[in-house]
């Protein structure tokens, strides 16, 4: 377990129609061996946070808790979070999406201990698949997040290429100090956020972790138009970016992805399987590679594409 930090480390969720897994999420944060600090909610349209716990004061069972809200013209993801950092002072602070669980109580303690070292300047937590997820999710969850920590830094950049400032604000840590300095995230993006920070971080000589031991439940279950569209955005942001991409190739890791998947379907004798690995493969493709050159497109297909439900963190 994680040395005694003096401060304890506040939690900041952007939230946009509240379920369950919020719930056990504040359940989870409660029980917590190493103590949440507040819980600080950033939430998207009043009326459904409103709706959700219309007969049930989640503020009083879990004092902790603290709520904003946004409206929905308001959201961005870079903009939002720095608003939820803005409220907080700790030293140390938890990012974390509303549709990913702590998957036990050492969540925190486990993203603390990284912070040891005094060059990690964020921690991510490994996102494990939700239980009902399809074979392919569960092993993307796999290839992304495998089962053994890893710290990198600027001298991993040719080895590994865009993988060296893979991180995810799901769940993710950040010591306060090089936040500051390094002005937080980008405001006005609609992806990456958490990768364009990551990259600052490393050209500033700072070190991310990836914390295997710090764990989440985490996956969904897209349409080939979903992955289209959040494959879309990831292509302009990308482009809106050059200073973070430019250099690096998101291609080549994602055939790696495939190919990886492939195998391990035939392994597992699931070579039907390889139809919908194709389709949902062909549609991460076809919109990241359309959101690269989405300055040539109409502003109404832009619009639609890249804020079909504002404030969704998909």
């Amino acid at each position: 377990m994680t040395k005694t930090h003096p401060e304890p480390v506040d939690v900041i969720i952007p939230v946009y129609r509240p379920t369950e897994k919020l719930l056990t999420t504040l359940l989870m944060l409660e029980r917590s061996k190493v103590p949440a600090g507040r819980v600080i909610v950033i939430n998207t349209g009043r009326e459904h946070w409103e709706k959700f716990f219309s007969s049930y004061d989640v503020c009083a069972r879990y004092p902790f808790l603290e709520v904003h809200h946004i409206e929905k013209e308001d959201f961005d993801h870079g903009g939002t979070r720095n608003f939820g950092v803005s409220l907080s002072k700790s030293p140390f602070f938890l990012l974390m999406t509303d549709d990913a669980v702590p998957a036990d109580p050492d969540l925190i303690g486990n993203l603390l201990e990284a912070f040891e070292d005094p060059e990690v300047g964020m921690a991510y937590a490994r996102q494990i698949a939700n239980k009902r997820a399809g074979v392919i999710e569960k092993y993307t969850r796999h290839f992304n997040y495998p089962p053994v920590s890893l710290k990198k830094g600027a001298g991993d950049l040719e080895r590994l290429g865009i993988k060296a400032f893979f991180a995810s604000n799901v769940c993710c840590m950040y010591r306060r100090s090089f936040f500051d300095e390094l002005g937080g995230f980008p405001a006005h993006v609609s992806f990456n956020e958490d990768m364009i920070y990551a990259r600052k971080l490393i050209n500033d000589k700072k070190l991310i972790a990836y914390r295997a031991e710090a764990k989440v439940f985490h996956s969904h279950s897209y349409t080939g138009a979903q992955q289209f569209r959040r494959n879309f955005q990831n292509g302009v942001s990308h482009a809106d970016h050059p200073e973070t991409f430019s250099d690096v190739k998101a291609s080549g890791e994602g055939m790696r992805l495939v190919k990886k998947t492939a195998e391990r379907l035939c392994k597992k004798g699931l070579i039907f399987m390889l139809i919908p690995l194709i389709w949902q493969s062909a549609c991460k493709y076809a919109g990241y590679t359309l959101g690269e050159r989405y300055d040539k497109l109409p502003l109404w297909i832009r619009g639609r594409l890249l804020h079909p439900e504002k404030g969704d963190e998909g």
